[in-house]
């Protein structure tokens, strides 16, 4: 009951801070690190990430996740800070992310501690730097140069190397070329135990094998039954296809033709220069196709198969049937390939056979020797060392650990460096120059995916290669400025995040509003769209038919002696449509009367003119500024990191300030000279503007003033004014008269 009352009281006091609309948890002691495993798992921003395309190494990435599935997650990510944390004196360094590792803030006082100093000590004296006071990744990682001067580190491999004795190391490289060796951790290539056994068993296998009795009764030519046995086997198949064509030529003899193969094959290389082995006809029978003919073994022979079949005959014929026997009927082949049945069925179940190309002498030798007992020697002096050198390798866990934690607790528990201004998260790739623009929000992917179109942001996909061959798929997303030169086929500039340069060419676009100053003009640049779309349709059109004009014409032009009366009577000509003439002119006097009243009303504002021309942009713009503000308050990175492999919690929000620190428009530096004197500009079209712009002010101020000035009497100034004709006073009646 006690302890219930207490826990609240000694419950660790979290702190939070929000940034772009976040509320994150704030990573600042060893207390918050020791108590993450307490942290609601439904205020970390992310609940995993992908271990590889992120700008952290991969090496410790792979450490930490334990499961090797390609993914953190949080359990995985709380068990490396935990087993950190415990290995040093003041957990909170690891909120440091310093490249080296002091052997000062090592916690000595607990044996595993104790036991990884002693193994950074050695790591560094092993590589000439016994007094030094740090261990960098670089050096923790150098397995080449640490374990160099033993051959034997822990690992279980046993390489030649490990051995001074030349039989033994015979003995290894004639177990790696049997069975392959295994890489330790220097490189080289080398023995486990279990190789050893399976090389052994495998060498008795045989042993037991060529030993047996059964082989007596089965190799009727004795030891040369083993070459007798191969020579059938090379042209086995090329036998029984001469046979099975010299039987279809004895069924069919309108067959033996195409059983030769066409004169067109012969016609596709004899215009080359032929090979001296025949390469080109192999492929062909072995002799030529006649109904129930036998098979020649040495004259009119395919060339390619010449030597197979006298070796057939020497090794196989000659001591069955005689010497004497130059051809082969198909009983007589089937009746030899009968004979070696039994040793080849024999010969399939043979166990040992990857030790079979040592030779029995050699095997024989192996067996009687002395080298498994050096072998399980060897083994048992590298197991004993397992504890010293696994040691060394969690010397390198832990300098992976003080290095890189920081960073992937500050892009993972919260996403302090992405909102960091100093700082890039680990998924910014680098900073992308395109269109006058620099964005910062650049991330490698495999490809466009549609999820990534839910962030609401403008994402550009591009294709990045850079000398070498290297390539890589970028998604870059821009947050300031406009689209107007956005467009697929554009090239840029990519700059890594270890500065290397890139070519990139945008591949794709997901639309989406950039900024609430583009949707302000984006119905005007529309509306001249549209104008300049129409009148290149009207261009194009008036030019064709032009061109069917002219056509015609010159048609008629040039066929004009051909022509002959026509018998028709020409077709009276159109009448005028008065009631359509009148119509269109009520309609075009109704927009007058319409207009006119708009610039009436127009100029009753007088003063406040400005304001209504304000106000008249307003009412055009305000419902695309309202649609542009609405997406872009929905702005989130989630959709963006999920496309690649992240698992989001939190909503990462872009807003509109934050937005214009990632992308930034090309300004010009403080206190920079400009010079306006453009020696290619258009005088001629500056000169039309200038007028231009100055008869529209004089305009409006001369209507403002005649407005102003027949409001005043009542009047507009198009309108004629009425006589003005005095009041008549109305007589007086004398009511006496």
């Amino acid at each position: 009951m006690l302890d219930a009352l207490l826990a609240p009281m000694t419950a660790h006091t979290w702190k939070f801070f929000r940034t772009g609309g976040l509320d994150q948890v704030a990573l600042e002691s060893a207390a918050d690190l020791l108590h993450l495993d307490e942290l609601d798992q439904k205020l970390w921003v992310a609940l995993s990430c992908p271990v590889k395309g992120l700008e952290l190494d991969e090496r410790t990435l792979a450490l930490i996740d334990t499961d090797s599935d390609g993914r953190i997650r949080v359990p995985e990510l709380i068990a490396a800070v935990k087993w950190a944390a415990t290995r040093l004196k003041e957990p909170a360094d690891l909120l440091k992310g310093d490249a080296a590792l002091p052997l000062a803030a090592i916690a000595d006082a607990t044996p595993e501690g104790k036991t990884l100093l002693a193994s950074a000590r050695q790591v560094l004296a092993n590589l000439g730097r016994r007094d030094a006071a740090t261990i960098s990744v670089a050096e923790s990682s150098d397995t080449a140069k640490i374990f160099a001067s033993n051959a034997l580190n822990g690992d279980g491999v046993i390489p030649a190397e490990a051995t001074d004795e030349p039989a033994i190391q015979a003995l290894i490289k004639d177990i790696v070329a049997s069975l392959g060796g295994v890489n330790d951790r220097t490189g080289s290539v080398g023995v486990t135990a279990e190789k050893i056994e399976q090389f052994f068993q495998e060498l008795q296998a045989y042993l037991d094998w060529v030993s047996s009795s059964a082989t007596k009764d089965i190799a009727v030519l004795g030891e040369a039954t083993d070459a007798a046995v191969a020579a059938l086997r090379a042209v086995r198949p090329k036998v029984d296809d001469y046979f099975g064509r010299c039987r279809l030529a004895a069924f069919d003899s309108r067959a033996i033709g195409a059983l030769n193969r066409a004169e067109t094959d012969y016609l596709n290389f004899t215009a080359k220069d032929m090979k001296i082995t025949a390469d080109e006809v192999a492929g062909f029978p072995l002799a030529r196709i006649s109904g129930g003919s036998p098979l020649p073994l040495f004259d009119t022979v395919n060339p390619a198969w010449a030597a197979a079949l006298a070796t057939l005959h020497a090794a196989a014929v000659t001591p069955v049937l005689g010497a004497e026997k130059r051809t082969l009927t198909e009983k007589e082949w089937a009746d030899l390939n009968a004979k070696f049945a039994a040793y080849e069925t024999w010969l399939g179940g043979k166990p040992g056979s990857a030790v079979e190309k040592l030779g029995l002498v050699r095997v024989k030798e192996i067996l009687a020797g002395n080298g498994r007992a050096a072998l399980d020697a060897l083994v048992a002096k590298d197991k004993a060392l397992e504890p010293q050198y696994k040691a060394i390798s969690d010397v390198d866990r832990l300098t992976h650990y003080y290095r890189d934690l920081r960073a992937l607790l500050k892009n993972f528990v919260n996403f302090e460096d992405f909102y960091s201004p100093e700082r890039h998260a680990i998924f910014q790739a680098g900073t992308l120059f395109l269109d006058s623009r620099s964005t910062e929000l650049c991330l490698r992917v495999d490809g466009a995916s549609p999820l990534a179109a839910m962030s609401k942001a403008y994402i550009a996909y591009c294709d990045c290669k850079r000398a070498g061959g290297h390539a890589m798929k970028l998604a870059a997303c821009f947050t300031q400025g406009d689209s107007d030169y956005l467009f697929v086929g554009r090239n840029g500039i990519f700059y890594d995040r270890q500065g290397r340069d890139w070519d990139a060419t945008i591949t794709s676009i997901v639309e989406n509003p950039i900024s609430v100053g583009q949707a302000f003009w984006s119905p005007y640049k529309k509306f001249l769209r549209f104008i300049e779309e129409q009148v290149a349709k009207r261009a194009a059109a008036a030019e064709a038919a032009s061109s069917g004009k002219l056509s015609s014409a010159a048609e008629s032009a040039a066929h004009a002696d051909q022509t002959t009366p026509s018998a028709k009577s020409p077709e009276p000509n159109k009448k005028f449509d008065l009631a359509l003439i009148t119509g269109i002119g009520v309609a075009l006097g109704s927009i007058g009367t319409f207009l006119a009243m708009l610039f009436t009303r127009f100029l009753d504002l007088g003063a406040w003119i400005p304001l209504g021309i304000i106000g008249i942009m307003l009412v055009i713009s305000t419902p695309s500024m309202i649609i542009a503000w609405m997406k872009l308050r929905q702005r989130t990175m989630g959709p963006i990191l999920e496309s690649n492999g992240w698992a989001i919690n939190g909503r990462v929000k872009i807003n509109i300030p934050f937005g214009s620190k990632l992308t930034e428009v090309a300004e010009l530096p403080p206190g920079s000279k400009r010079s306006l004197a453009d020696p290619y500009a258009d005088k001629d079209a500056e000169r039309r503007r200038r007028w231009l712009w100055l008869g529209l002010v004089l305009l409006l101020a001369i209507g403002v003033r005649v407005h102003h000035t027949s409001f005043n009497d009542g009047y507009y100034f198009w309108q004629e004014k009425a006589e003005v004709v005095a009041p008549v006073e109305p007589a007086v009646v004398d009511p006496a008269k």
